[in-house]
């Protein structure tokens, strides 16, 4: 390792440690200590709901492609039936064809509805992702949250000192001092150079 890079290795390493004196000092260690261990649960819960989409995806293809075929004969065949009819010179001498496609429907028709009962059920993954995404979720609100404290303490404003005592806004209206939505975060760290 060359002086260079021990000296930066060692100015990474002072840097370190007064950033969790200071965490610790203000009190966020505990709630960063707690989002960096929810992180890699994060992960497997962004892996499941891939996971729980691909297989419904595929479940709701599968059903589609068996479909098909089945809408396509019942097509084919009504307008076979259709033509002969039209073009028949004695009508009731089809009566039996005629018989044959109507007994053929309900099989078509409950062949189609299991099919449709599938890309139903294959939706059931919505409820479940949308959990795990709910939780991710508010999991990168709290990581924002503490990081945005930690860049309103760095800066030395003393609007966020005051209020690390004082606990949560409960009532913010009349005051500037807040970031409550979005855009008030982006113009808060734009402000900041970031």
């Amino acid at each position: 390792m060359s002086e260079l890079d021990h000296e930066g290795y060692e100015q990474l390493g002072h840097l370190v440690r007064q950033l969790h004196g200071t965490l610790k000092e203000l009190g966020c260690e505990e709630s960063m200590q707690k989002i960096a261990s929810d992180l890699p649960d994060t992960q497997d819960r962004l892996n499941y709901v891939v996971q729980m989409t691909e297989q419904a995806a595929q479940r709701v293809l599968e059903s589609v492609e068996k479909a098909i075929p089945i809408q396509t004969e019942l097509e084919a065949q009504a307008a076979s039936l259709s033509n002969e009819l039209k073009n028949a010179k004695d009508p009731a001498s089809l009566s039996g064809k005629v018989q044959d496609f109507l007994d053929s429907i309900p099989k078509f028709a409950s062949e189609t509805s299991s099919h449709l009962t599938d890309i139903l059920m294959a939706q059931d993954f919505q409820d479940l992702t949308g959990q795990v995404i709910k939780k991710v979720t508010r999991l990168a609100q709290e990581m924002e949250h503490q990081l945005v404290n930690i860049l309103l303490i760095s800066r030395g404003d003393s609007r966020s000192e005051e209020g690390l005592m004082n606990g949560p806004v409960v009532k913010n209206e009349g005051r500037s001092d807040i970031v409550t939505n979005q855009l008030e975060v982006d113009d808060l760290l734009s402000s900041m150079g970031f």
